[in-house]
């Protein structure tokens, strides 16, 4: 057993560079910050090599690999913030389901849920320190071997990304079949997402206590919504998340800012802005500067700008 098992989260290396943090809650700041959103960055040498031959989800298993691939970029580049090696699959996972990285294909499902009696072979209770106790793990380790240097991000896939990966069986361009569910089995979509609701909400607890300073929601999928589906069967959801953990952490005196990215919502911004977040996220397709005057007309001070390989904050 590695002496860094034993790590516990607490005292922590004092932060140096709170950049990042200030202008996610609207300070000012002497810099733009920059990170860099590919987790460790397969854009790296030294990650293709440290990952060669080795199984995905056991990398993601793995505290001390996951510490590794977070601080490799940081070794190269002077981010503002870095985000902890994971996946968002980790967390269908936890609800029981078998997830595979398969070389040259991506992320596959054996067993994708096929009709909503499907859901009864999920795990109705999750015991999530248990299933997910090894990112709890990364997260802590990372925290004290970043030594101070950078903000540390914690994240999750948001509810209706999750279900549709575990609906499809993996990637796809149109999504058809959970499309489908939700139009045909409309009471099963929101049981599902409410079982994946309280899943997540207990993570990002988790990832937390564990030492992560934020957290980022991905629904890397909600350009497959269109604007009634959006508001249907993701809004309501990534608005629970951030209202759920947000009080949680108030009962504790904890203020840890959270970023929703909705990648291609573009009709959703305001929404989006109103969701409980601190920061909304953009991707490469929305003009920075027409969505920050959108939102500050909306009387919201506070947006990111997402791109391919880095976060830019436009405060």
């Amino acid at each position: 057993m590695s002496k860094d098992e034993f790590i516990l989260p607490k005292d922590f290396p004092q932060l140096r560079n709170d950049t990042f943090l200030r202008a996610a809650r609207g300070e000012e700041t002497e810099h733009v910050p920059v990170w860099c959103m590919r987790q460790a960055g397969r854009y790296l040498p030294e990650f293709r090599e440290f990952r060669a031959g080795k199984d995905f989800f056991d990398t993601c298993r793995s505290p001390e690999a996951c510490c590794e691939l977070t601080l490799q970029p940081l070794r190269r580049f002077p981010f503002d913030a870095a985000i902890i090696f994971c996946d968002i699959l980790v967390v269908p996972q936890a609800l029981g389901m078998d997830v595979q990285m398969v070389p040259g294909k991506g992320p596959t499902f054996p067993e994708p849920l096929k009709e909503p009696e499907d859901l009864q072979k999920l795990r109705v209770k999750v015991d999530v320190a248990k299933e997910l106790g090894y990112v709890f793990k990364a997260i802590t380790l990372t925290r004290h071997k970043i030594e101070g240097k950078v903000p540390l991000i914690g994240f999750t896939g948001a509810p209706w990304t999750l279900m549709s990966y575990m609906i499809e069986g993996g990637g796809s361009p149109t999504h058809s079949k959970a499309k489908r569910w939700l139009y045909r089995h409309p009471e099963a979509s929101h049981m599902l997402l409410k079982m994946l609701t309280d899943v997540i909400v207990e993570y990002l607890l988790g990832q937390v206590a564990a030492g992560a300073q934020a957290l980022q929601v991905f629904e890397s999928h909600a350009g497959i919504l269109g604007p009634v589906e959006f508001k249907e069967f993701s809004l309501p959801y990534l608005r629970d998340i951030a209202r759920r953990v947000k009080d949680r952490l108030k009962e504790s005196g904890q203020d840890v800012p959270m970023i929703v990215f909705a990648k291609d919502a573009h009709y959703g911004l305001e929404d989006l802005s109103q969701s409980h977040y601190e920061v909304v996220g953009l991707d490469w397709t929305i003009d920075p500067r027409s969505a920050r005057m959108l939102l500050v007309v909306a009387g919201i001070m506070n947006l990111t700008g997402s791109f391919p390989e880095e976060q830019v904050n436009h405060c």
